[in-house]
């Protein structure tokens, strides 16, 4: 049986997907096959952008009435359909292409098809609205460090190599809450690498700090 993947965690060598979109949001998306007609969706995945609609009684109350659902599935439809429209504006995915792909490949067809339609119809006017309120850049939250030591061999003799093993804890939207808009990316630096990072973090604090001072 094919299980959805999870778009969002990040692994071990930091490989990114989008922490939100699990394998319970796609399931929710499928109530929508419930809805009377594809303008039903439109309108449902129209109204779900703003970061207060999740929350919003009213629309909640027309969503379960829409798709025949409880109050409970309505809003776990209008949280999925949320963050499938911020994963897309977030990453800039503006094919077909690019928005299939998001799916797991066991999502029904059709449904995956009109979705990725509307958002292509809808995501450059949802893109203009998140940079306008800024909404659209993730957030760090936590950061920890260890020096670890790695053994490096070659045919003539073996090393001990310390590294730095960087942990960040990443919230991807920043209008979502709790451990599920949250992504973990790992980061192994070498010396030589941490020192470039940390000029190039100097120079940037040099440049906040001036402009702070004008």
């Amino acid at each position: 049986e094919h299980v959805p993947r999870s778009h969002g965690c990040r692994d071990s060598r930091g490989t990114v997907n989008m922490a939100a979109l699990t394998e319970a949001r796609f399931l929710s998306l499928q109530l929508l096959l419930k809805a009377s007609s594809k303008e039903v969706v439109r309108q449902l995945f129209q109204e779900s952008f703003p970061s207060a609609a999740v929350e919003s009684r009213r629309l909640i109350d027309s969503a379960a009435g829409s798709l025949s659902v409880t109050t409970e599935e309505a809003q776990q439809v209008l949280r999925a359909l949320h963050t499938l429209s911020h994963h897309v504006v977030f990453h800039g995915l503006a094919s077909p292409e690019q928005i299939l792909a998001v799916f797991p490949e066991s999502f029904h067809s059709s449904l995956k098809n009109l979705l990725t339609k509307i958002l292509l119809e809808h995501s450059p006017t949802w893109r203009n609205e998140a940079v306008s309120n800024q909404i659209s850049l993730p957030q760090l939250v936590d950061m920890d460090w260890r020096v670890d030591i790695k053994t490096a061999s070659d045919s003539m003799n073996r090393m001990a190599v310390p590294t730095c093993l960087v942990q960040m804890k990443v919230q991807d939207d920043p209008s979502l809450r709790g451990p599920a808009a949250l992504s973990t990316v790992t980061l192994e630096l070498s010396k030589e690498t941490l020192d470039t990072m940390l000029d190039g973090l100097g120079r940037i604090r040099d440049q906040l700090s001036a402009v702070a001072s004008k």
